[in-house]
């Protein structure tokens, strides 16, 4: 063998070549294979109703039908007690911020889904209501932690790369949608 055939900044050029192919694979798989033994849970507190939930929703994989169930009614617009099948990528949202900010205490909802009549009504009582708003959609929740700023799950909530996060400080908490990444401040 010819060293210069094999030097070690061909090596490395080589496999950085395979890597870039190969990263939208390795990305899939990467997906698949956090499923192995994993196991997410969602904590919250209603505001309104003063009802919690503590619970796995999801193990290896797979969601679990009857914590989703009982998440789809804890989300449900308790002005109309009106629930639905409440998006499971915003609770694994939810989820994916709480585990990052390493904390125990419960989120403490402010608002989940909201039917169509609750949305026109809040819209029409403040500018900041949208309203094509993803809490109609079941996609939204706003969220607050008392032993977390605004910016803390801000900050936690951008990281997961995977919705809209609306920072409200005056008010004191956190949008977290699963629509379309990107972020805002009011």
């Amino acid at each position: 063998m010819n060293s210069s055939n094999f030097s070690r900044r061909g090596l490395l050029r080589a496999f950085a070549a395979t890597a870039l192919t190969a990263a939208p694979l390795y990305a899939n798989a990467a997906g698949v294979l956090r499923g192995a033994g994993d196991v997410r849970r969602v904590r919250m507190r209603n505001q309104r109703t003063s009802e919690q939930i503590d619970m796995i929703y999801w193990i290896e994989g797979h969601y679990i039908d009857e914590s989703m169930a009982e998440i789809n009614n804890f989300m449900r617009d308790w002005r109309q007690n009106e629930a639905i099948a409440y998006d499971r990528r915003n609770i694994d949202i939810i989820a994916a911020t709480h585990r990052l900010m390493e904390t125990d205490e419960p989120y403490l909802m402010l608002s989940g889904y909201r039917s169509p009549s609750t949305n026109a009504m809040l819209a029409s009582r403040s500018r900041g209501v949208a309203s094509n708003s993803y809490h109609v959609k079941g996609m939204a929740a706003d969220l607050r932690l008392s032993t977390r700023s605004t910016s803390q799950m801000a900050a936690a909530a951008i990281a997961t790369n995977a919705g809209g996060v609306g920072r409200y400080g005056r008010s004191n908490f956190v949008h977290m949608d699963s629509g379309p990444v990107r972020t805002w401040r009011r």
